[in-house]
């Protein structure tokens, strides 16, 4: 379903077609903290299996988020970047906002999401903290993308 909105001059858009796959993964891959090394095949996937939200400015990309999703109980965002000569301005509210009014990412039970630093912006959304983390169990394997073949994940636990 496409959803756009313009806002304050910026574009905010699920248009898969408008995503600019270089300025995503330059920034995934060599700026962020989480997917460092990342590569095209595993970005290219996951933007296939997630709604995926663009904000531009003049028909450049200048952020993006994803939602996986079932479009019924649960969402996880992810991947939520503004790029910097576009900070400051209120594009990461602006994101949050236009992400929770997608007509297709409501009524869900929960919403998750992971950040090391930027707390103080989705908690103004309603993110708490986990309620219950004794209940919370993760799988967890940071070097995915480094390259490194004895860390591949589960297959490769199961294989030692």
């Amino acid at each position: 379903m496409l959803f756009e909105e313009t806002i304050d001059g910026y574009l905010f858009s699920t248009d898969k077609e408008k995503l600019q796959f270089d300025v995503i993964h330059n920034y995934l891959s060599n700026e962020s903290y989480w997917a460092q090394g990342i590569s095209t095949d595993v970005l290219k996937c996951s933007i296939e299996n997630s709604v995926c939200f663009g904000i531009y400015k003049d028909d450049k990309q200048v952020g993006f988020a994803r939602v996986v999703t079932d479009k019924a109980t649960f969402g996880y965002l992810g991947d939520v970047f503004v790029l910097e000569p576009h900070r400051g301005k209120g594009l990461s509210k602006n994101l949050m906002a236009f992400i929770l009014h997608h007509p297709e990412l409501q009524g869900f039970r929960r919403w998750l999401l992971l950040t090391r630093d930027a707390q103080g912006l989705y908690s103004q959304f309603g993110f708490i903290k986990f309620h219950a983390p004794a209940r919370c169990m993760e799988l967890w394997f940071p070097d995915i993308y480094s390259g490194d073949q004895d860390k591949k994940g589960i297959a490769a636990k199961e294989n030692n």
